[in-house]
């Protein structure tokens, strides 16, 4: 079993010789790759960021009631929609990393398709929620013109959530190409006069060209364009005709469907897709299987996470409005500087799903490494600054010093927690990287559920500390989430993950069907015949002649299909029954979803 420390020589030496076995070899160059994935990656999720928190700052000039009803419908969405979406759309940074590190780059393409049906699939069971919004806030005892106003907000918002999941699944296609082995020669800060760690293991500055053009100068473009279209359309919409939260909700639509569309077109007219495009193929509807048993733990693995956030600012609500305007403060300080390592944990699934994708584990484990050694550094660089700012940084938000105070208290605990988080969200890029997304839906699922929440609950209730006991409580869950974490991928086995990538790259499909084509061992220059014989039923003999030798073997029907065709394939009836029994289960959600409404509509 291979574990993390392989990376480094034992004969690493220098001055610091317990940091020498620390770092991997050739950690200044994976460090400059990281950096360079990651920087752009973390403007593009703020800019993703920046759509909605438009919307928020002009509705909250209408009112208090519009300001929280958007505030309501934004986390409304984001819980029961934008995060399933996300969750799931996850599993394609296992698989199109692990193909596009693999020969079989062209089984990205599939991937892609194969992931966008299951995500418009998807779709039908988030608008089943969708149409009960007002219903649902209502049961949880939320004010009803808030809950009308947000449930106006959410309908309006019904045909904008498809194009997220679309977004959100292009910019996966372009985040899991990236630099290759052989493009590393020379770093881009090199050619600054920059390069200061191991300058024989940079990377070419071209590769850093096409990293950009390629990778994420498309994706921060299109966030520009959407956030550009978004301000408009709220000005227009909201300040201008007087729409209110409406026309918050059709500018958001707008912006959304404006950012996808020009993506797209970029990929297209810039000829992207090329190298991992075959055309459509009816590959999609295969292997549904091993997409969602990806799937289904990468949407838990972020959705537990998540949602522990909005059950916390829900329990906050339960005490006070200055604890609940606290929370809110922290938890957009938290929102931002979360950006950070999530941009890190991207480029590091990219590159070690590649290069296991490539069987080249030592590489993966390289970058594995390097993305906890550098998001240890950043991180710990922020909670240091978020400390130093904590009587500044709530000012930005408010100008209530009860709130201002209470926030500057619980910042030095959230600096230690986001420590902590960071490294946690970079091991969940090294979990997707290798396909080992439950076991991080099971670890965020126990430390969150079991040990955070209960014991925040615990120190916020019954001890009285308020929102501090809250965090506290969570401090506890990510410092015992990272040592799970620790302690996995350091007994991980690198050579099996990298077996498993050839099957979600498709390459032992693509090796079955080579073999299938061609014929068992016989003697040189066979003539392989076929003839049934009567004497014994269900059998064929196959028989192979030449002019100097004859050999016989005895093969069942069925042992000679398994040549000619995969086992794991579905035949056509199966597809149809299969695929069709799936949207009929999707349609059937919805149409529930629909029928609930119209009851509770007129009682």
């Amino acid at each position: 079993m291979d574990s993390l420390q392989d990376t480094v020589p034992p004969d690493h030496g220098g001055c610091c010789p317990a940091l020498s076995r620390l770092v991997p070899r050739g950690f200044g160059a994976e460090m400059w790759t990281l950096f360079a994935l990651s920087g752009p990656l973390f403007l593009f999720q703020m800019l993703t960021f920046m759509i909605y928190i438009v919307s928020t700052v002009f509705c909250g000039h209408l009112g208090k009631v519009e300001l929280a009803s958007v505030t309501l419908a934004v986390a409304f969405v984001n819980v029961c929609g934008v995060s399933v979406g996300v969750g799931l759309s996850s599993a394609c940074d296992t698989l199109m990393s692990q193909s596009f590190g693999s020969p079989n780059k062209k089984h990205v393409g599939v991937i892609l398709q194969r992931g966008a049906l299951v995500l418009l699939l998807c779709c039908l069971p988030c608008w089943a929620l969708f149409l009960n919004t007002g219903h649902i806030l209502l049961l949880f005892r939320q004010d009803p013109d808030v809950s009308r106003l947000t449930e106006d907000y959410v309908m309006i918002f019904i045909p904008g959530l498809p194009v997220i999941f679309l977004y959100n699944l292009l910019a996966k296609y372009l985040q899991n190409q990236g630099w290759l082995k052989g493009q590393e020669e020379e770093s881009p800060f090199q050619t600054l006069g920059l390069s200061i760690l191991h300058p024989s293991h940079s990377h070419l500055s071209r590769a850093s060209f096409h990293l950009f053009q390629k990778i994420t100068w498309p994706q921060v473009l299109s966030g520009v364009v959407g956030n550009c279209v978004n301000g408009v359309a709220n000005y227009v919409l909201v300040s201008v005709l007087n729409l209110g939260i409406r026309g918050s909700a059709y500018a958001n639509i707008i912006s959304q469907f404006a950012q996808t569309v020009f993506l797209l077109l970029y990929i297209v007219l810039r000829k992207l897709h090329l190298e991992t495009w075959a055309g459509w193929s009816s590959q999609c509807l295969q292997d549904w299987g091993p997409f969602f048993s990806l799937a289904v733990p990468s949407m838990l693995m972020i959705c537990v996470e998540w949602w522990a956030y909005e059950i916390g600012s829900f329990l906050m609500g339960l005490l006070s409005v200055v604890d609940l305007s606290a929370q809110a403060v922290i938890y957009e300080v938290a929102t931002v500087s979360y950006m950070i390592p999530l941009g890190f944990s991207i480029g590091v699934c990219v590159r070690v799903g590649m290069a296991l994708g490539a069987a080249d584990t030592v590489q993966a484990k390289r970058s594995a490494v390097s993305g906890v050694l550098c998001i240890v550094g950043v991180s710990v660089l922020l909670g240091t600054v978020i400390s130093i700012l904590k009587n500044q940084l709530g000012r930005i938000f408010t100008s209530d010093e009860d709130v201002i105070a209470l926030v500057s208290q619980v910042l030095p605990v959230y600096s230690v927690f986001h420590v902590f988080e960071a490294v946690c969200c970079v091991y969940g890029g090294v979990l997707r990287g290798t396909g080992k997304q439950a076991f991080g839906a099971a670890v965020n699922a126990i430390t969150y559920y079991i040990i955070g929440l209960p014991l925040g609950i615990l120190l916020t209730f019954l001890v009285r500390m308020r929102i501090m006991g809250l965090w506290l409580g969570m401090l506890a869950c990510v410092f015992l989430a990272t040592a799970a974490f620790v302690a996995y991928t350091a007994r991980l086995d690198w050579k099996l993950a990298a077996e498993e990538a050839k099957k979600h790259s498709g390459q032992q499909q693509q090796q079955q069907r080579a073999e299938s084509t061609v014929p068992r061992p016989g003697p040189e220059k066979a003539v392989l015949s076929s003839v049934a014989t009567g004497s014994s039923p269900g059998i064929t003999l196959t028989t192979y002649s030449r002019s100097d030798c004859h050999v016989d073997l005895f093969r069942t029907p069925e042992e000679a299909h398994t040549l000619s065709a995969p086992a794991s394939r579905l035949s056509v009836k199966q597809l149809v029954i299969r695929r069709g029994a799936a949207l009929g289960a999707a349609s059937a959600t919805l149409l529930v979803g629909l029928a609930v409404r119209i009851l509770a509509t007129r009682h």
